[in-house]
């Protein structure tokens, strides 16, 4: 499988050098150059495999011979040691916790695939890489622990202060070893526009390795179309048309879950569900892709005014407007309307969302399910990572997991940044 860049200005490139460099030299996204469709008979028997057959089935032609089967399944066994279940919240509506993991948030997975496919490919390299990432929420403790004593990799982490919760900060600034939090005077806009010009800057690249572990990163991105799998096999004997209700920051989530569709996988419709941060929501009302600033929200982690990974959603449709529209739609809450449906959903069910979840939830009631229709939104992070808005919002408290726990009591210890070329000098250092 080769990968190209899709702004189309450099030169085309493996499985391997996609990871590696993260970020192709014209400042493009890669994008594979096919996705096959996988045979009718993995989804007829699709209840029948584990998640490990199902995911190795579903990346392996992304992979291509670069990693041995042996190694890749070894990789997917340790990658998805936990649960992805579906709950059922509502007669026509479930949700697709993916909180399960070291972490607790969707992110566990793409970071500890792509983790695991560098180590194999630095293995016999004796030349560190640095891992350059930006954070608006649970990118960075995925990334963080994903990434953690990996052997020649040093991860370099921005994130905005004060725009991230207590929890995701302290699970990204405790961890100590290979891994360094540069808090950033700013905004996450800032924050990405910061790791893609490291990416282009020679006076670094000509003295690091660079690559980035953000969903630009084609191994933190495609994994997480294993997610629309896991969903389909739990709800397949339901024999309803599904939909499903992403909440959307970068867009990386759901670009995975068109990837799967492409994949063969039987989807009626997919909503991008975001806070105020709208500029796919107006994209789609006025043809015209205006980004602006981000503004801070209590879902956090869908705070992005720019998101990267929308041109590889235009991509998946040939860049046809009309036929994105018909697939696909997105929709804006703001945070009144997010602390309501958490408090509509917990009332009528008991079940508590974070408000990223909860955004998810009002996505699939602006798009409305016909009887024949099974809506799912992602409940993308455990609430106990939102815990001031949760408790506050539902007025009940929620058990602090253990895990969480163990990070609540250790010391933050991050470097100040206000400006690139503070990065800058930090890298060159």
């Amino acid at each position: 499988m080769q990968y190209y860049s899709l702004n189309n200005e450099a030169p085309n490139v493996s499985f391997s050098e996609a990871v590696i460099k993260g970020l192709a030299p014209d400042r493009g996204l890669y994008f594979p150059e096919h996705i096959t469709p996988l045979p009718k008979s993995f989804f007829e028997n699709i209840e029948n495999l584990d998640n490990v057959e199902i995911a190795y089935q579903a990346i392996q032609q992304f992979v291509g011979d670069e990693i041995p089967e042996i190694e890749l399944r070894d990789i997917l066994e340790d990658v998805l040691s936990f649960d992805f279940p579906v709950i059922s919240v509502e007669e026509n509506i479930g949700t697709l916790e993916l909180f399960h993991g070291p972490t607790m948030a969707f992110k566990d997975v793409g970071a500890r695939f792509m983790a695991r496919c560098l180590g194999y490919f630095n293995k016999n390299n004796e030349n560190h890489v640095t891992v350059l990432v930006a954070t608006s929420g649970d990118t960075g403790g995925a990334v963080a622990n994903g990434f953690l004593g990996v052997k020649g990799v040093d991860v370099v982490i921005l994130y905005p202060t004060g725009k991230v919760s207590e929890i995701q900060e302290k699970q990204l600034t405790t961890l100590g070893q290979n891994i360094t939090a540069l808090e950033v005077d700013g905004v996450f806009d800032d924050c990405q526009e910061m790791v893609k010009s490291a990416f282009l800057d020679t006076s670094i690249t000509d003295h690091k390795q660079l690559t980035s572990a953000n969903s630009i990163n084609v191994a933190r991105w495609l994994p997480q179309l294993f997610y629309f799998l896991f969903a389909y096999k739990q709800i397949k004997n339901k024999n309803k048309n599904i939909t499903f209700s992403v909440p959307s920051g970068n867009f990386g989530n759901i670009c995975a879950g068109i990837v799967a569709n492409k994949l063969g996988l039987p989807v009626k419709h997919f909503v991008a569900a975001t806070n105020i941060n709208d500029t796919v929501v107006r994209y789609l009302e006025s043809s015209t892709y205006e980004p602006k600033p981000s503004k801070a929200t209590i879902s956090n982690a869908m705070d992005v005014g720019n998101p990267s990974n929308f041109i590889r959603i235009q991509n998946l449709f040939n860049n046809d407007f009309s036929s994105l529209k018909n697939s696909f739609s997105a929709y804006s809450f703001n945070d009144q309307e997010t602390k309501e449906a958490m408090k509509v959903i917990f009332n009528e069910s008991g079940y508590v969302a974070d408000p990223h979840g909860a955004v998810g939830y009002l996505g699939l009631k602006k798009q409305s399910l016909g009887e024949d229709d099974y809506g799912i939104f992602l409940e993308t992070a455990h609430p106990v990572k939102f815990l001031d808005v949760v408790e506050e919002t539902l007025t009940t408290q929620i058990e602090i997991p253990e895990r969480i726990q163990k990070v609540i009591d250790k010391e933050k210890k991050s470097i100040s940044i206000d400006s690139y070329k503070k990065l800058k000098e930090f890298l060159l250092r």
